[in-house]
């Protein structure tokens, strides 16, 4: 792939070095349950169901989540590490200052969510759900997102780096100032009037040119 400028700037969690082992795997997760300061690693996180529990200063590392419901999550400065949160649902979370790398989040719901200055990096996120989410400084960089629906939601300082993205769905979603030059969007389903303003390559145009009604012929 060709380099891109990186023009966004996402801030990173503020996370102390030093934090004490946190064991949550045995643990009832309760509704508005507060966790702070700690890791969480190696461990299975199952069958838990509960609102507005808030994580805050806190690392997850190769952790596995199972059926898990949590609404109207809120993580700030929070770190995932090589975890599986694949098919997490985590509609109306609020995530601000978060990382996730090298994480397998294959149909996770985040549907209504808010997400500030979050980056994914080398992460699995085909299937996912974001419809009606409010995005802004987010950066998806080296990853999957084939299939993802994005369908209606709110993007600014969005940023698309090395990303397979065919068959997303992004119907309502206004791309002005998104650049996609490096990503696979084969099989894009939008709407024309979303498309104006965003950046593409030519190759990628010619993708696009179906959408116009477009034949191309040589």
């Amino acid at each position: 792939m060709s380099k891109v400028k990186d023009e966004i700037k996402i801030l990173s969690p503020e996370i102390p070095e030093k934090l004490e082992q946190l064991d949550i795997g045995n643990k009832t997760i309760e509704d508005e349950d507060f966790f702070s300061m700690g890791i969480i690693s190696d461990c299975y996180i199952e069958e838990q169901r509960a609102d507005k529990v808030i994580f805050e200063k806190v690392i997850f590392k190769n952790v596995i989540f199972e059926d898990v419901f949590l609404n109207a999550l809120e993580l700030t400065d929070v770190k995932f590490i090589n975890c599986d949160l694949s098919n997490i649902d985590l509609s109306g979370g609020i995530i601000h200052r978060v990382e996730f790398v090298d994480c397998k989040m294959i149909g996770v719901k985040l549907t209504n969510g808010t997400l500030r200055n979050v980056l994914f990096t080398n992460c699995n996120l085909n299937y996912s759900i974001f419809r009606f989410s409010d995005l802004k400084q987010v950066k998806f960089i080296e990853s999957l997102l084939n299939n993802v629906d994005f369908q209606n939601s709110k993007f600014s300082k969005i940023g698309f780096t090395d990303i397979d993205m065919k068959r997303i769905q992004m119907v309502g979603v206004a791309l002005k100032g998104i650049d996609l030059r490096t990503c696979n969007i084969e099989g894009i389903g939008i709407r024309i009037e979303d498309l104006n303003g965003v950046i593409v390559s030519n190759m990628q145009v010619i993708q696009l040119a179906g959408l116009l009604g477009v034949v191309i012929k040589e």
